[in-house]
């Protein structure tokens, strides 16, 4: 199955069936956030805030790649882990 635009790949993650790993769930993550809304602009999460931390580096990473680019990324990414989890 593999998903052509940025709605049929999150759809797709939907149907895993396993949790991707936690490096994985970052670069999902980081990769939606800079398709869906560019370079992340958000304040630092502050105090022991760890997941929120991860998050915000894993999406901060990716500044000045395009929508575009990132949406490619997203596309791509998620038909590669369809393999290992669905």
């Amino acid at each position: 199955m593999n998903p052509k635009t940025l709605e049929e790949a999150v759809a797709l993650t939907q149907k895993f069936t396993s949790r991707p790993s936690n490096e994985e769930l970052l670069r999902l993550y980081g990769l939606y956030k800079q398709a869906t809304e560019g370079d992340n602009e958000e304040e630092r999460p502050g105090g022991f805030d760890f997941k929120a931390a991860a998050k915000y580096n894993a999406w901060l990473m990716l500044k000045g790649k395009s929508k575009e680019d990132a949406n490619t990324a997203y596309v791509e990414l998620v038909t590669e882990l369809s393999g290992k989890y669905l």
